[in-house]
């Protein structure tokens, strides 16, 4: 079970008052509590669903300005949470039953490697969450769920999962399917990530380097080298950034825009991803789709994943069968 990364979770939040702004009046004072959804004799209230809510309502607040479809939207997060909410409790208690917990040094160690991927120290992590309105409580809260879940899912899910080279084949075979319906693409991306919570000045060094590193590649220099030398996706140094062939609409949508007035070869401007990193984009001169056995080990953890993902949910609905819900939002 991976952790929810800092990036990840607290994408494009921004605080715009996601329940009510000013301070209350004499007349709405009080909020009227209730119960919206019963798990066995414990009641799940609307003020814990709000809370867990937050982070999610900044971020269609932040890129959802009309109103209308604001609504809609958080109509469908508080369903779709309020489901997840529901799963929590029922791996609370099977983790009871299983004596599984999950102490503050694993949390703390969850911590550790998340900021470790993200090149920053653990303070300046909760520092970050703080600004986008989360304590550190919050998110050490759902770093114990995610925890304690990858706990269960290691107990009583991991040995249902048996995947064969066949289901290997048929991973390789939907994302071939995939692949048809939009012309894909290769791109070299050199990232280079930019300081959460940094200053001005920071930012613009980046910047400044992003260009420089742009017009190096485009007067010749290596840009595999440059990859190698500059870029801050290990994961990708070792193939000249390139993460194989895809579907544009696979990409994010700063990358879209980019590669659909781009030639082959060409080497773009940097890109801004959000407050996240600068993207300098070579596009590939030729799209080979590799064959099967050039990426079999990929797609044998992809099969392995969603078969994972799969027995998982046949696992939660076997919990929800032994016991008494009652949603009421």
């Amino acid at each position: 079970m991976k952790l929810v990364s800092l990036g990840k979770w607290l994408a494009s939040l921004a605080l715009a008052g996601a329940f009510a702004t000013g301070a209350p009046t004499e007349a709405n004072a009080s909020i009227v509590e209730r119960v919206v959804a019963v798990v066995g004799e414990r009641p799940i209230l609307l003020s814990e669903l709000r809370h867990r809510a937050r982070p999610h309502l900044y971020r269609i607040l932040a890129t959802t300005p009309d109103t209308t479809r604001q609504a809609a939207l958080e109509t469908e997060l508080f369903r779709d949470l309020l489901n997840r909410m529901i799963d929590d409790r029922l791996e609370e208690q099977a983790a009871d039953k299983a004596h599984l917990a999950v102490s503050p040094d694993e949390i703390d160690s969850a911590l550790k490697n998340i900021a470790t991927s993200a090149r920053i120290a653990v303070k300046d992590l909760v520092v970050e969450a703080k600004k986008q309105g989360l304590t550190e409580q919050d998110y050490r809260d759902e770093l114990r769920r995610q925890v304690l879940e990858g706990k269960l899912v290691n107990l009583r899910v991991r040995g249902r999962v048996r995947v064969t080279e066949q289901d290997g084949r048929a991973a390789y075979g939907r994302v071939l399917k995939e692949m048809e319906k939009e012309q894909p693409v290769d791109v070299a991306i050199l990232a280079l990530r930019l300081l959460p919570g940094g200053t001005s000045e920071q930012t613009k060094a980046r910047e400044t380097l992003a260009a420089d590193l742009a017009a190096q590649a485009r007067a010749g220099k290596n840009f595999c080298e440059l990859i190698k030398s500059y870029s801050d996706d290990q994961t990708t140094r070792d193939t000249c950034g390139s993460r194989g062939p895809q579907p544009i609409s696979a990409l994010v949508p700063e990358l879209q825009g980019a590669i659909r007035t781009m030639k082959a070869g060409d080497i773009s401007e940097p890109i801004r991803i959000g407050n996240e990193a600068l993207l300098v984009v070579r596009l590939s001169q030729d799209v080979r789709v590799p064959s099967f056995e050039q990426v079999k080990d990929q797609m044998m953890e992809r099969a392995y994943g969603e078969a994972m993902e799969r027995q998982r949910k046949q696992w939660l609905l076997e919990l929800r069968r032994g016991i008494y819900i009652d949603v009421r939002l």
